[in-house]
């Protein structure tokens, strides 16, 4: 495989760790029960699904959780950017230590973690209750990118990038699962529901993947979150492609972002005035991201990351049309969800397949790469939900042209070799 600057990409290496796949025999990628690489992968796409659900369960839910603690749905639409933040800020705390702890320890902790913090938010007895027990279930909900550079490390480089992109398909699967299964759930049976079965999930599936993943061999070196966080700006200063693939990244998904959490307020607002259960099922539009994920991975491998990311900014960029056009027409909202989710989801295998070979500490370089996208994201959520209660639908949508634009136009200060 090819970077887009048309280098060949070497097998990944983590200081410490065990040699890549394809260099290690046939017993390369077993996990500790000599769990084959396919099933491995399997393991790792599920749990990736059913984690990063739980950082996207706030949005279908928000009309509820309104009239819960009796305040205006605007007031609550800050949740889910707490929630965003709460995810940037455990990716700076606790996703570089894949370098250096292993992965098997970190999963399984943080599974315990973020599965007490949903039952907290499930328990909550007002907004800033639920905002605090929110921020600590993201936190903890780092798991799959410490699973994303595992896969990547043990790929060989040819079919890494399709890996990724399967693994990448599970991540937004359940971002669609817990907008669509988490409206009906809540529709059915409270929001509080929808936090305690997301913990029950959580738990389950986080330890049963810690169980199966590989033993790491660790080479003994001092590690903290600060320390890794102290090394960010230096490893972001020393890779024009790592620089490149964050600001990309983080174009695409604070346009993606202010559209897609404000979209509830929209739908069951007196526009369309639609219940929450059937707004959340407006989230299958976003199985366009498990279907375009593998193939993303294909077309990163064979026409190169910065090309895949040109069609992918042209793709949310006619999204953002139709999503204008859609606070009238709901058949553009359709099409708006499908084009955007595709456009999102190709950037994300063609960027962080970028980001991962971009050096020799792939969770590090994974931390710069994701905190940069979601705390675009989470920006993004909070001046879209200021926008829409000022100045309507049209207001969201300048949001998010303006972070398309900024994402498009960024890496051209670094000249043409940081394109």
């Amino acid at each position: 495989m090819t970077t887009a600057t048309g280098q060949d990409v070497p097998p990944l290496r983590t200081a410490g760790s065990e040699p890549a796949a394809a260099d290690r025999g046939p017993a390369a990628g077993r996990g500790c029960h000599g769990t084959p690489p396919a099933v491995l992968l399997a393991v790792v796409t599920l749990c990736t699904t059913i984690t990063v659900a739980n950082v996207y369960l706030a949005q279908p839910l928000l009309g509820l959780i309104a009239r819960s603690f009796g305040a205006p749905a605007s007031a609550a639409g800050w949740v889910a950017s707490v929630a965003q933040l709460g995810y940037a800020a455990g990716l700076l705390l606790f996703a570089p230590l894949g370098d250096t702890v292993p992965r098997r320890r970190l999963v399984g902790g943080l599974s315990v973690v973020a599965a007490a913090a949903l039952v907290g938010a499930g328990a909550s007895t007002g907004l800033p209750v639920l905002a605090a027990a929110v921020f600590a279930v993201c936190a903890a909900t780092v798991i799959p990118q410490l699973l994303v550079p595992l896969i990547a490390e043990r790929a060989p480089a040819a079919d890494r990038a399709r890996q990724v992109g399967i693994v990448v398909s599970g991540l937004f699967t359940g971002v669609v699962a817990a907008r669509v299964l988490g409206g009906l759930a809540g529709q059915a049976y409270g929001w509080r529901s929808v936090y305690f079965g997301a913990a029950v999930l959580t738990l389950i599936v986080g330890l049963t993947t810690a169980a199966l993943l590989p033993p790491e061999a660790r080479a003994p070196r001092r590690s903290s979150p600060l320390r890794a966080i102290a090394s960010l700006p230096r490893l972001l200063a020393g890779s024009a492609e790592l620089r490149t693939a964050c600001l990309r990244q983080a174009g695409l998904y604070g346009g993606w972002s202010a559209v897609w959490t404000t979209l509830a307020l929209l739908l069951t607002g007196p526009r369309y005035g639609l219940s929450t259960a059937a707004a959340g099922m407006f989230g299958l539009f976003g199985l366009a991201s498990s279907v375009v994920a593998p193939l993303a991975g294909r077309w990163t491998g064979r026409l190169g990351a910065a090309r895949v990311v040109a069609l992918s900014y042209g793709a949310v960029a006619l999204s953002l049309l139709l999503f204008w056009w859609g606070g009238q027409r709901i058949a553009a909202l359709c099409a708006g969800a499908v084009l955007v989710h595709a456009g999102l989801v190709a950037g994300q295998v063609a960027n962080q397949t970028r980001a991962l070979a971009a050096t020799d500490t792939p969770s590090t370089a994974n931390t710069a790469y994701v905190v940069a996208a979601f705390a675009a994201g989470a920006t993004a959520s909070a001046l879209a939900g200021a926008a829409f209660g000022r100045w309507g639908w049209p207001g969201v949508c300048a949001v998010a042209v303006l972070w398309v634009v900024m994402g498009a136009l960024a890496p051209l200060a670094g000249g043409r070799r940081a394109r």
